[in-house]
Parts: structure tokens; sequence; C-alpha cells
């Protein structure tokens, strides 16, 4: 387990927030899971889960009091990423803005490299 005091993936305010108050609701719960996997409409999908304790191999990101664990492969593909979560007319949802995606699905949850 690493954490993360300066690292090149950040979880903005929105999403500490959405996270600390979804967090609230489940006991037993630390964290916010991001994981990367294959599939989904562009090769890469992310996966949103929430969680225990930390993994050996995850990055432990922290922001205001909330956490975020990342595991190493799923990191690999997420550097420089920003966590963020959107509320709009459309619908409210964690979405990572990945700047080494080439391209994304429509909802945001898939990607390619």
């Amino acid at each position: 387990m690493t954490t993360a005091t300066d690292t090149s993936v950040t979880v903005s305010a929105a999403a500490a927030k959405r996270i600390g108050s979804i967090l609230a609701t489940e006991p037993g719960k630390k964290a916010l899971r991001v994981t990367v996997s294959g599939g989904g409409c562009s090769g890469f999908q992310y996966g949103f889960e929430l969680a225990g304790d930390a993994n050996e191999d995850d990055l432990v990101l922290e922001r205001d009091g909330i956490i975020v664990y990342i595991d190493s492969i799923s990191l690999m593909y997420m550097e420089g990423s920003e966590i963020d979560f959107v509320d709009d007319l459309i619908g409210q949802s964690f979405q990572i803005k990945n700047p080494n995606a080439t391209a994304a699905c429509g909802c945001g949850t898939s990607f390619s490299i």
C-alpha cells in the first residue's frame, strides 16, 4: 500500500464531497475503489465500488478526509487523471478526466489508449 501525498492522479473537491456523503451511509466502508478493466465500448472501462481496507498494492489518495484506492495495474492507465463528480441535466456520475485516453464513449465510463 502506497499513500500518495504528491501523485499524478487527483481527486476533485466535488468528487471528495460526494464520496464523503456516500460513505457516511455505508457502515464498514472506508473508501471508494477505482479500477480499470478490459471491456466497454472503447476497450477499457472504469469501475467504482465502495471498499473497506486497502489492498497491499493499492495507491491510497486522500482529499478532504476521504480516501480513494487505485490498484497498481489500474494506476498505469490513469497517470495524470482527475477523478471528478459531475451533476448536470443528464445526471450524476463519477468521471475520470484521463489525458492518456485517445477515445471515450459518450457516458465517460469506457476509453481507449
